[in-house]
């Protein structure tokens, strides 16, 4: 028992040493059904077009607001305008409960409340590059800030 307490300690240690965190991601594939809820609005993958909503290809490790040939609100302009990118933590926070967030969006969606469907949808999104090329998403969550 103690020699298991002293690895565990030690695989702490260096975790802490290198940077790592024990934060895991979301499982993309289940992410690919959660975002079946956000198909009417917005685009992904090759050949993404903006719709009612802007097309997310490379979203994660973007900075918010910065999709070209989308308007978007003032008010989530405004909220946009100091964000540097999405990442898990930003994502996570907006699919939440996006009228929260941004008082006045254009977004009328009521948010995600799974804490596991936040996660697979943001890892499903991170999974494609701006061209909409699939990607890793571990690299690109980790890229963006995680």
């Amino acid at each position: 028992m103690r020699n298991l307490i002293l690895a565990a300690g030690a695989i702490v240690t260096l975790a802490l040493a290198t940077g790592a965190t024990a934060q895991t991601v979301g499982d993309a594939d289940a992410g690919k059904k959660v975002f079946n809820k956000c198909r009417a609005c917005h685009a992904v993958g090759e050949g993404a077009k903006n719709k009612v909503g802007p097309e997310l290809n490379g979203v994660i490790g973007e900075k918010p607001g910065s999709i070209e040939g989308y308007s978007y609100s003032s008010g989530f302009a405004e909220w946009a305008a100091d964000k540097t990118a999405w990442n898990e933590a930003l994502m996570t926070e907006w699919l939440a409960d996006p009228r929260a967030v941004v008082k006045g969006t254009k977004m009328a969606f009521p948010g995600l409340k799974k804490p596991e469907d936040l996660a697979n949808v943001t890892a499903y999104l991170a999974g494609f590059d701006a061209e909409g090329k699939e990607r890793d998403p571990a690299e690109a969550l980790a890229a963006a800030g995680q």
